[in-house]
């Protein structure tokens, strides 16, 4: 689902964000849904209790949330890391420590990435 996962890009004033490519817009979440649906419905891995648009529309809300928590932590981790900067002047290596520490605070929070 994510694209370009390891490419970091560094602004003027040494803060790091992930490519925007990385997130899907809301049309991309939609139609992963529906794939997945039409899938699960397929290979009859799925029965309805609720009609099928809320079934749909919960899919879509659980993915959208799912990528909010990405992105907090990702907030969290370049705060973590501008704190670290701040103490470790000279020999920090911002782009090594992003991807360790994005690791363990997604482990800590249960995020799956």
């Amino acid at each position: 689902m994510i694209v370009n996962r390891d490419k970091i890009v560094f602004n003027r004033d040494r803060s790091i964000d992930i490519e925007t490519n990385m997130k899907l817009t809301s049309n991309q979440i939609q139609q992963l849904a529906e794939k997945i649906l039409e899938n699960w419905k397929k290979q009859n891995l799925i029965q309805f209790k609720a009609s099928e648009k809320e079934v749909f529309a919960r899919m879509v809300e659980i993915i959208q949330k799912d990528y909010e928590r990405e992105a907090l932590l990702e907030r969290d981790v370049n705060n973590m890391l501008d704190k670290l900067e701040e103490t470790n002047a000279g020999e920090f290596q911002r782009f090594k420590m992003f991807p360790i520490l994005k690791q363990k605070l997604a482990k800590e929070r249960k995020v799956i990435l």
